[in-house]
């Protein structure tokens, strides 16, 4: 069934700045009760996705001087593309979720959520405890058991934040969900999207093109899936998006797998003055910067967002944090699963057993993903136009704050009516042969498919296409 009235979508399209009138250009082909949940993920999924593709379709007639493109958000290609991960295959073989030491706990007074896929903070989480570290995660998961049911909830998650871990007290449902009810951290509710205009430069102009973004060049600093989500959709809009990562924090192949779609990626150490200057060189010559670090952590290396906009008018500097942009949790680390915690999402979605439950998808990773890359469309309409560049600034708390204040939608629902295998396909990598979700943007004469799957993580030269 096709509707067009989606009061999600208008609010994230007015939130980007969106002219009102362009929301009338998108309409939804529904497929039933597609990622249910106590909340409305299916609301959230398909509005930050239509608002996506508005952005795309309104940045390509800028470009070429032409009505906006129609835009058509199909539901079940959403509800595939939100658990993308969940569908990948690498030469027919899943890969592994969540790590054994990942997950929910029983805490002497409550639950934590604890998040150790990444070998140091693996390291951190078993060592705040003073737990010895066996090798045998297996047998390490009991042994943590026990002593996280030992100590209180809140203890253990100041234990081993002070660590450089990754824990989080489950917080309360909200009563009612209500904004001021809400609990710490996300007690605040962080803006969805904060825009700050930023000074005119001297840019290559945006010539007519088939596609939104071609010649956009992206240095994407950006890990794990929401940064990812966005610089992907960039790329799949004809952006030459050069992922950058220090060499020490390996990526893991299968989440670059499914997120490097259509990216190049390269390994640069800036505190090297040889990688530095490479680094800088590459700056020089970009549009658009999109960084997924904790505020501050890369001020260090002179990427401060003013600091990145005085050396160079007209850039796009778009940023993505966990917590939000202020208060005593804005530097603290986090993932979705863990915001989900810290949000009340979690005690929301709780079992009838009491046992914290999850969004249906990493929703929030995927979600402020999709809003990214069209806070950057926008952004670079807007400068199109003016020749400004732009400050932008999106968290998964924010996400999570807007998601619990969506009201359900009265569009068509009943049964999960999707077929995903609809919405998969087949490319080949350096990783093997990737099944993998077919992007959900569309919008009058977009890409149905990326124009090649991801390069090996680091492997490729330090430059523009």
């Amino acid at each position: 069934m096709t509707y067009t009235e989606d009061a999600a979508t208008a609010h994230a399209w007015a939130a980007l700045g969106g002219r009102r009138q362009l929301v009338r250009r998108v309409s939804f082909e529904g497929a039933g009760a597609v990622l249910p949940s106590r909340l409305p993920v299916r609301e959230l999924a398909r509005a930050t996705v239509a608002v996506a593709s508005l952005a795309a379709a309104e940045l390509l007639s800028l470009r070429n001087r032409a009505p906006v493109p129609a835009v058509r958000v199909d539901e079940a290609a959403v509800a595939t593309a939100f658990v993308s991960e969940r569908h990948l295959r690498v030469d027919g073989r899943a890969p592994a979720s969540f790590a054994p030491l990942s997950g929910f706990w029983r805490a002497a007074d409550g639950w934590v959520r604890t998040h150790a896929n990444y070998p140091h903070h693996r390291a951190r989480l078993l060592g705040s405890l003073g737990i010895a570290d066996t090798g045998q995660d297996q047998i390490l998961a009991d042994t943590l058991s026990k002593e996280l049911a030992s100590r209180p909830a809140l203890e253990i998650q100041e234990t081993v934040y002070g660590a450089d871990g990754l824990a989080v007290a489950v917080a309360p449902a909200p009563a009612g969900y209500a904004p001021a009810d809400r609990p710490a951290p996300v007690a605040s509710g962080p803006a969805l999207i904060e825009t700050r205009h930023g000074p005119q430069g001297n840019l290559r102009p945006l010539v007519p093109a088939s596609v939104p973004a071609r010649g956009v060049r992206v240095l994407d600093l950006t890990r794990v899936i929401a940064g990812p989500v966005a610089t992907r959709t960039l790329a799949l809009l004809g952006a030459d998006v050069l992922r950058v990562d220090a060499p020490q924090l390996i990526e893991d192949a299968d989440a670059h797998a499914d997120t490097g779609m259509g990216k190049r990626s390269t390994l640069l150490d800036l505190a090297d003055p040889g990688d530095r200057h490479t680094f800088e060189e590459l700056l020089s010559q970009a549009d658009v910067v999109v960084t997924g670090y904790r505020p501050g952590a890369l001020d260090r290396h002179g990427l401060a967002p003013d600091a990145l906009l005085s050396r160079h008018p007209g850039l796009i500097v778009a940023q993505l944090c966990a917590w939000g942009w202020s208060g005593s949790w804005a530097e603290r680390r986090g993932f979705d699963s863990l915001v989900q915690a810290g949000a009340g999402i979690a005690a929301i979605e709780a079992g009838a057993d009491g046992r914290p439950g999850v969004l249906p998808a990493q929703a929030l990773d995927h979600g402020t993903g999709y809003l990214l890359a069209a806070a950057v469309l926008r952004a670079l309409s807007d400068r199109h136009a003016t020749g400004g560049g732009r400050h932008l600034r999106l968290s998964l708390a924010g996400t999570a704050s807007w998601l619990l204040d969506i009201r359900p939608s009265s569009a068509p629902g009943g049964a999960d009516l999707h077929d995903p295998g609809s919405w998969l396909t087949e490319t080949a990598s350096p990783y093997g042969l990737l099944r993998h979700a077919l992007p959900p943007v569309h919008f009058e004469g977009s890409p149905s498919n990326w124009n090649r799957g991801p390069t090996r993580w680091g492997t490729d030269l330090p430059n523009w296409a």
